[in-house]
Formats: structure tokens, sequence, C-alpha cells
């Protein structure tokens, strides 16, 4: 393992996580959350061309200042972001067919039990991860695999129920921050070399 990644999720890797979602969620064009992923856009951290974001600050040459990576790498990160987004998301339409209705239709309940907590989220994410995993192609190294799937469960349940979006999105993001954010690292990492 390379000793300049480390387990825990920082700001940047929070930023990371949010636009790599962001970015898969937003790919395709028969998505019946649109409207709901573009209000989530207007809150993250996203660069407008993505989603507006009314909070940023217009710069003097008429671009978008980000609050969240450093000035100088930013645009060109959250250009690499959205590619492998891209990428992955076009993966995922491959793979759509691959997930039973029936477990999408059980995670979505899951998530609108208003009782449970994140962490009962996360698991709940997991099972359903644990459950599709044999259905991927064994050519894939598996934590792309792994982040291919989870994004696309998460696509698939706010696909099912629009109002879970933001409660999936979170869960999301800190799923992958927990179990593949060294995979995520050196995956925008090595795109940017």
């Amino acid at each position: 393992m390379d000793p300049k990644v480390s387990n825990g999720s920082g700001l940047q890797d929070e930023h990371i996580t949010s636009l790599l979602v962001f970015g898969f969620l937003q790919d395709g064009s028969s998505c019946s959350f649109r409207k709901d992923l573009q209000a989530l856009g207007r809150e993250l951290p996203v660069p407008a061309r993505w989603g507006q974001r009314h909070d940023e600050e217009l710069q003097t040459d008429g671009g978008r200042h980000s609050h969240f990576l450093p000035e100088t790498d930013s645009e060109s990160q959250e250009e690499v972001i959205q590619n492998i987004a891209r990428q992955l998301a076009q993966i995922g339409d491959r793979m759509d067919r691959s997930i039973p209705q029936t477990l999408v239709d059980h995670l979505a309940m899951q998530f609108t039990n208003g009782s449970l907590s994140e962490e009962d989220r996360r698991e709940h994410l997991a099972a359903a991860l644990e459950a599709v995993l044999h259905t991927y192609p064994k050519d894939m190294e598996m934590e792309k695999t792994m982040l291919l799937l989870t994004m696309l469960l998460a696509k698939k349940v706010a696909s099912h129920t629009p109002s879970l979006l933001r409660d999936v999105f979170r869960t999301t993001v800190d799923f992958i921050n927990q179990n593949l954010l060294p995979y995520v690292r050196n995956l925008v990492r090595n795109e940017m070399d």
C-alpha cells in the first residue's frame, strides 16, 4: 500500500468522492430524478459546468473559484473526475440489467425506513453490493467493480424513488469513503499523471 494513502477521509477526499458520485448519477439522459439531482448539485461543491452552484465566487476572468481544492489543480482534477465518472457510467449502463429489480425495490424500501441510522443504511448498501458482485465482469478489478456497482445501485434506487436521492447520495459517498477511498484516490491520481 502507498504510504501516502491513509484510510481517513479529509475534506478533499469527501469532495473527490462527491464529484465522482454526482458525475456518475448525472450521466445518462433517461434520468427520472434529474430535477432532484440539479437541486443537489446546487448544494454540493461541484463545478459550474456540472450543476450551477450559487455560492461560488465569480472571478474577474469570468471563471468560477472552487474553495475545496487547490486553485491550480482544481479544474484539471475536476475534469479528470468527471471523465472517470462518465467512463464508469458507460460501463454501468452495460451492467444495469444484471441488477435484479427486486434487489433495488428492497434497498429502496430500506432507505425509506426513517428509523435506520446512517450505519444501518451503509450495511444495507453493502449487503446489496455483495448480492450483485457475482454479476461483475471477471476481467475487471474487484475495487473497480465494487465502486461501479455501488454507484449503479445508488442510481437505480434514486431512479426507483427520486425522493431518496439525497439520502442515497450521502450514504453512497460515505460508503465509498469508508471502503474504497484508497482505490478512488489512486484512480484519480493515475488519470492525472
